[in-house]
């Protein structure tokens, strides 16, 4: 990708348009920001390519091709910068850019660049707005835009059910979420190989979860158990700490304290790995307050 050609382009066009710096950077970016693209140290990330493009006039493909870049270098772009804030759970800025990219053209001609933007709206709607009903409405819309009975499921479509799960769990329909669950599971038993494996873990940690609500805690123990082995084998840890805590919770309930306070442990020393501080309180307070029970028994007994 030439982002030199593209800095160079935008000077010309920001000159002959008038504009500084300042005036291009205006309700965009900073000013140091567009120093540093038209200088070709860095490339913009889409949402701000496509404003500056609206700004000078043009469309968005224009830098594109000056640039020799692909158009799907684009759509690329703006899927990986909505997967990063998705995971880092930056929701207010991941839909800033599902608002910009919902005017630009490219993601209207193909239904899986359109469906991109749907599944992060309705994720949106669920996390923030906290609108259950209207955030599965919004994914079952997604889900069509490509859904095809005669055709596997993508990966994202497999993504996108197992959100509707997700919400269907959150409005405590576990059946509801138990039958979107199987549909993805189905799926996985009959085309195995996946790009991304964490479908997988998910996929196993939401049917753990579901039935530890049912109180079908042989079942969740057995799914625990199946994505602990799943992540070891595959050398990820992306879920591992929750499911030994889950676990840990599951012999919670069956009053085994023992059992329950070693995998709470387990799960907060891979949190203290990742240096994934948002559940280290919970776990550790957790922790303290069996260990309390124990040594209470304990004192009693003698």
């Amino acid at each position: 990708m030439d982002y030199t050609a593209i800095g160079k382009k935008i000077v010309q066009m920001r000159k002959a348009l008038g504009f500084t710096q300042k005036d291009l950077a205006k309700g965009i970016c900073t000013q140091a920001l567009i120093s540093r693209i038209e200088k070709g140290d860095i490339y913009p990330n889409a949402s701000t390519l496509y404003e500056i493009a609206n700004k000078l006039g043009v469309n968005l493909n224009y830098f594109l091709e000056v640039g020799s870049t692909p158009r799907i270098d684009y759509i690329e772009e703006v899927e990986n910068q909505l997967t990063r804030l998705r995971k880092a759970m930056e929701y207010e800025e991941m839909m800033e850019i599902v608002r910009v990219e919902e005017k630009n053209p490219l993601f209207h001609t193909n239904p899986s660049h359109l469906q991109l933007l749907y599944w992060h709206k309705g994720i949106y709607e669920k996390e923030v707005e906290n609108q259950g009903e209207k955030s599965f409405a919004t994914l079952i819309h997604a889900l069509n835009i490509t859904g095809n009975d005669k055709k596997a499921l993508s990966e994202r479509e497999m993504e996108i059910i197992l959100s509707m799960g997700v919400i269907k769990f959150s409005l405590q329909q576990y059946e509801e979420a138990l039958t979107l669950y199987d549909r993805v599971a189905l799926r996985l038993k009959t085309h195995p190989h996946l790009n991304d494996i964490r479908i997988q873990t998910k996929l196993l940690y939401n049917i753990a979860r579901v039935h530890t609500r049912l109180r079908n805690d042989e079942e969740s123990l057995r799914y625990c158990n199946e994505g602990i082995k799943w992540c070891l084998e595959n050398e990820n840890m992306y879920l591992l700490g929750e499911f030994h805590y889950q676990k840990g919770y599951i012999l919670e309930l069956q009053h085994d304290i023992p059992g329950a306070i070693s995998y709470f442990k387990k799960s907060r020393l891979i949190f203290e790995l990742l240096e994934d501080q948002k559940y280290l309180p919970l776990i550790s307070q957790r922790i303290e307050q069996l260990e309390a029970r124990v040594n209470g028994q304990d004192h009693r007994s003698t």
